[in-house]
């Protein structure tokens, strides 16, 4: 199954496009593009923003980076009432900043915010409200030269927000993990070419050259999580991407995924995703547009 590519009014000669919508309604079927996308509501407390396998419910203000071409993503109406909702939309060229550029050290900060934001980035209210009046310039009469500048001082400090959270699971958005700590990425490596098994706790640790307790406790402090939940992330993030692009029972998906029992991943997937399998396949399939 496919979902609506959309063709954007991005120029090949221009940097960067601005849409500024004051709406009462969200209307788009979900969809993904070859731009990067920043994309703002205020005044939209009640629309459900999906973002992959991501869905959560907004207040008054988003604002959320996506980096991939592949990403699903969608604003719905959900219990909202407002009708001064406004939107900012800004799509952007992969190429605004090229590599030679973003791997010098001014850059950095940069790089690592587009890197994490191929999952889709949400940022929290106090990073809003810190670029808020220079989305709203940037909206209303800036253009040309100086507006570029203008855009790259707002991505810049963003980039410097360390409470911005990641939204898609990366094994839904085919997004491959890589650390800076050659351990954890061999570690995160082997889980992706392996979750479907048994993974057992004794082989990590052996790969990292540590003990299983302190394997577990560095884990836990290089990426946030324990290694149960960054398992159970990657096979539930395989299981949703699964259930919208084959036509496999949840029963397959169940065991194909490394689940032992199917009410245990009905349980996960309720618990993590809010919703049974079976809701979560015809949900996402009601967003879309079948190309």
């Amino acid at each position: 199954m496919s979902y609506r590519s959309e063709i954007t009014p991005l120029s090949d000669r221009d940097c960067f496009y601005i849409a500024d919508r004051h709406k009462s309604a969200f209307d788009y079927p979900i969809h993904c593009h070859r731009e990067f996308e920043l994309n703002f509501t205020e005044h939209a407390v009640g629309v459900r923003r999906t973002v992959g396998d991501s869905s959560e419910v907004i207040g008054d203000y988003d604002l959320v980076l996506i980096t991939s071409p592949d990403l699903e993503h969608v604003w719905e109406q959900g219990d909202c009432t407002r009708s001064d909702i406004r939107e900012i939309t800004i799509q952007f060229t992969s190429d605004i900043l090229p590599e030679s550029l973003l791997r010098k050290n001014q850059f950095d900060s940069i790089r690592r915010m587009l890197e994490r934001a191929r999952c889709g980035l949400a940022f929290p209210l106090a990073a809003i409200l810190k670029v808020y009046h220079q989305l709203d310039e940037l909206a209303h009469h800036k253009t040309g030269f100086h507006a570029v500048l203008d855009f790259l001082d707002i991505l810049y400090e963003l980039s410097l927000c360390d409470e911005a959270r990641t939204l898609s699971s990366s094994a839904f958005a085919r997004i491959e993990v890589r650390s800076e700590s050659r351990r954890v990425d061999k570690v995160q490596q082997y889980i992706a070419q392996h979750f479907h098994e048994d993974v057992r706790l004794e082989t990590l640790a052996d790969l990292t050259g540590m003990t299983p307790v302190a394997f577990s406790r560095f884990f836990r402090q290089r990426t946030g999580r324990t290694l149960s939940d960054y398992i159970i992330d990657i096979r539930l993030g395989s299981a949703s991407r699964m259930l919208i692009d084959s036509t496999k029972t949840v029963a397959e998906i169940c065991y194909d995924c490394g689940f032992n029992t199917l009410s245990n991943f009905n349980r996960l997937f309720r618990k993590y995703k809010g919703c049974s399998p079976t809701e979560f396949r015809e949900n996402f399939r009601k967003k879309g547009i079948i190309v």
